[in-house]
């Protein structure tokens, strides 16, 4: 086959359109820091580093998930321990007015404080986090206590429909945690009792002994309704949010080391190796400085150069 002119011309022009092509890549490579400037430049690692990115995604919404979760939590624990003090206090005054030898102004100054700690933990059952109620399960919208219709005090809220379901928040793939304490059976109890015992107080024929059995206990009728009995379900419910604080803990320190995975897998698929792009670089550039040398001598020169 002969060999023309033309032919070595092509050749070579084609040859250089190649090597400017490789240069241009890898500048584009060592300006972004990547790979792929688009997805045609290396199909399987754009899809890699867009499902990457998309586990990222989601890391970030489990973690404000988590946030979510912890300030409900976070709540419900302070709110109970509230309540836990107050049940503390009020076996102190139960115990004060247990006592016979108490004048009926002893015993209504007792009892002012009873109802004053009553409307404090009917307060602490509407306890609201960003608009939603924490203690009327799935009615975040509805407070647990609402005014008793055309009399005073207040009661558990009649329009709340099924205040004990739970809230559950995704924290991760197909996990999901209760964030709230559904609150209408445990204050309702509370409520009643304080009730009960301010009614006892304020019945000038009740005796000591009659106040006293509130405390529940060993050394008394314990009943389901005694302060020591309300006390202890308040406690039980603080350590079953405290558990879930705690598996809430232990999935941030899991979505952190996710987190860290992905970004280091995103980082090795998708990043360029900058020492080894600029060894390319250089290597092409020294190889394309040579093609244009060599070519500039292998082309013969035109009939106008001999015209010149």
């Amino acid at each position: 086959m002969r060999v023309t002119q033309s032919m070595l011309s092509s050749n070579m022009l084609l040859n250089l359109n190649r090597s400017y092509g490789k240069m241009s890549k890898l500048q584009d490579q060592i300006n972004s820091g990547s790979k792929i400037t688009r997805p045609s430049d290396d199909p399987v690692v754009a899809v890699n580093g867009m499902g990457y990115r998309r586990d990222l995604a989601k890391v970030e919404q489990y973690t404000r998930n988590m946030i979510t979760a912890s300030n409900w939590l976070d709540s419900s624990d302070e709110s109970l321990n509230q309540v836990g003090e107050q049940m503390k206090r009020v076996r102190e005054l139960v115990i004060q007015a247990a006592n016979d030898t108490n004048t009926p102004e002893e015993r209504e100054k007792i009892k002012m404080e009873i109802d004053q700690i009553r409307q404090q933990i009917q307060d602490v059952g509407n306890t609201n986090i960003g608009g939603s109620y924490l203690f009327s399960g799935t009615n975040t919208n509805q407070p647990l206590f609402t005014p008793v219709a055309g009399g005073n005090g207040k009661e558990i809220n009649p329009a709340l429909n099924a205040p004990n379901e739970a809230v559950n928040i995704e924290i991760y793939d197909g996990i999901q945690i209760q964030v709230n304490t559904p609150g209408k059976d445990l204050f309702k109890s509370i409520d009643d009792m304080m009730g009960k015992i301010s009614g006892l107080l304020g019945d000038p024929s009740k005796t000591g002994q009659e106040i006293g059995d509130m405390l529940g206990g060993i050394s008394s009728s314990s009943t389901n309704d005694d302060i020591t009995a309300l006390h202890n379900k308040v406690l039980e419910a603080q350590a079953d949010v405290g558990a879930r604080q705690n598996r809430i803990e232990m999935m941030e320190n899991r979505l952190g080391i996710r987190e860290v995975s992905v970004t280091k897998q995103l980082r090795d698929t998708e990043s360029v190796d900058y020492s080894k792009a600029i060894t390319e670089m250089v290597t092409n550039e020294s190889i394309h400085q040579a093609a244009l040398s060599v070519g500039a001598k292998i082309i013969q020169q035109t009939l106008v150069d001999f015209i010149r």
